[in-house]
């Protein structure tokens, strides 16, 4: 089993994701690009302690910087996690 405090990033607080969790109990955090659905759902239930319904996963790409250029470079690619607790539990972000 991996750190669970090196699974879990950031939690990512835009307004999509403020939607998802007043309509479907849903949070989307930043997680580690190698960590596994398992993974994400064990620190999340270790961390916070509450149950998980279920986990989407996504890899997010970096976006091209100054691409007509010589020194064209791009942003860190990253992996979005999508997690849905259980009826009854909720985070407090506050």
């Amino acid at each position: 089993m991996r750190d669970l405090h090196k699974v879990i990033q950031t939690i990512r607080l835009t307004e999509k994701a403020t939607l998802l969790g007043e309509k479907n109990n849903e949070y989307v955090f930043r997680v580690d690009p190698q960590s596994t659905k398992i993974d994400i759902k064990q620190a999340v239930e270790k961390l916070f302690g509450k149950k998980v319904d279920g986990v989407r996963t996504l890899n997010v790409s970096g976006k091209a910087k100054r691409e007509r250029r010589a020194d064209y470079g791009r942003t860190n690619h990253w992996k979005k996690a999508v997690v849905r607790l259980k009826a009854g539990e909720k985070l407090d972000l506050a």
